[in-house]
Order: structure tokens, then sequence, then C-alpha cells
């Protein structure tokens, strides 16, 4: 009976133990930062506009904005890892990165495995047009032709949006729908972000412009599960670059709208 209680004893110490090195090790990736003032975010690359590489071959885009925003606030070195969106949380979780800003929704799924920050940025389906089409609300788009790619997000949003009148039409895949607009078979273009921030860089003659919002889905910042020192700093920095407008601004400059309403 003795020797039962001991060993016990025994395992209910080294579990102790075990649990207080997991937690000491969970909370430490902040003071990892700032003890060697270097802070590894991983972004994306490929992904314009929010991140992609310039005509210098430097990263570029909203996402890597930000992440320079967070390494400046925090007053340490930024080391910039390059991800794609299947390998941007496997980064994050064997400790190559110590935050992951690229585009990353919120899911239940993804809460499984990783913790997020107050989101950072909008992500959104849209109405894109030149800047000499005056279009200010959906009642606009009566009598004006709109691609869009079938069976998409933004398909489905427009058709619920789009007065009587509107011609909608709806072609098979991306790349068809932005080739449509840029010939000119369409007036105006009806896609996600991303596509229109890529189609706008490669044909910048177009002078396209973000006109009607169809469906907001914002970003968020992936920190690895605990470490909530670390995430809880960055959620102080995003709250005051909201109060300051500092988010708006990058959003302006790269979505060529406002951050606006962020969840928290």
């Amino acid at each position: 009976m003795k020797t039962l209680t001991r060993r016990l004893a025994l395992a209910t110490s080294a579990a102790l133990l075990a649990s207080m090195a997991a937690g000491a090790h969970a909370q430490n990736a902040l003071d990892k930062v700032m003890a060697s003032k270097k802070i590894t975010i991983a972004v994306p690359t490929d992904f314009p506009p929010y991140g992609f590489v310039g005509t210098d071959l430097a990263p570029q885009g909203l996402d890597i904005d930000t992440a320079r925003y967070i390494a400046d606030k925090l007053g340490v070195k930024l080391e910039l890892t390059p991800v794609t969106s299947a390998n941007r949380i496997p980064y994050l979780q064997s400790g190559k990165a110590e935050l992951v800003i690229s585009t990353l929704g919120k899911n239940p799924e993804r809460e499984k495995v990783i913790d997020f920050t107050a989101a950072y940025s909008p992500f959104f389906q849209a109405v894109f047009a030149p800047k000499t089409m005056a279009v200010k609300s959906f009642a606009d788009l009566a009598g004006k032709s709109v691609g869009v790619t079938r069976g998409a997000i933004e398909d489905q949003e427009l058709t619920k949006l789009a007065p009587a009148g509107t011609d909608i039409k709806r072609f098979e895949d991306n790349n068809a729908t932005v080739s449509s607009f840029v010939a000119g078979q369409v007036q105006l273009i009806a896609t996600g972000a991303s596509v229109a921030g890529n189609m706008m860089a490669k044909n910048p003659q177009l002078g396209a412009e973000y006109k009607l919002l169809l469906k907001d889905s914002p970003n968020f910042i992936g920190v690895a599960k605990g470490e909530d020192k670390l995430r809880m700093k960055v959620n102080e920095i995003l709250v005051a670059a909201k109060a300051s407008g500092d988010l708006d601004k990058l959003a302006q400059k790269w979505l060529g709208r406002p951050a606006g309403d962020l969840p928290q």
C-alpha cells in the first residue's frame, strides 16, 4: 500500500511539474522576442494586395505593412518568413514564426489548434469599376453589366443585392471573369479583394477602384496556442492602431477602403 501511495505521489508530482513546465513554455514567446529584440512573422508573398513580391523583389502589401507596424511598436527587428495557405499554420505550431499575418480567417476548426488576436484588416468581396464611373449604391447597378464568377460567394451576394435591370454576366472561373472586365466586355466586376488587387496591379490602365461592399470576412493574426502574453500585447497594439486611424490608413492604402468596424 505504501509503495502504491508513493508511486501515486510521484506520478502526481511529475504531472504537476510537466504542467508547470508546459505553462512556462506556453508563455515564453513574448519574453523571447523582447530578449532577442527580433520577431519572426509569417506572411504571404503570392496573394496581392495582402502580400506579394514587388518589382524590386522585396515583399510588400497590407500584411507586410502590418507586420512591420507591429515589430516597430514592439521595438524589435522584423524577420519576414514567406508562407502559403497550406503551411502558414504549421509554421506557427512548429515555432518557425511567432505570429502569422497571412489573411487568416477565424473559424472553430482553426481555433482548436491556434489562437487569434483581434482582427487587423477586412477581407471582402466587392464590386469594382473604373474611377470615372459613378456608383454610390446598388441602385446604380441598374442598366449596367457586372461580371462575376458563377457560384462564388460574390455571385450569391450580388444576386441578392443587385436591383432589377442589372445585367449579371456569369463566368466559369476567376480568370475568365477578370478577362471579361479587362477586355471591356462588362462594365463592372464583382470579386474578392485579392483577385481585384492582383487585377489592378497588373492593369493599372483600367483605373479600377472599390465601389460597393458585398460581404466582409475580417482577417486575424495567428498566435501559437497558449501564448496569451504575446496575443494580449499584439491586441494592445491593434486597439491603439484602430483608435489612431492607422489600421484604416493601411487598409485604404492597399484595399481602397478603410478597415471599418473590426471584431475584437
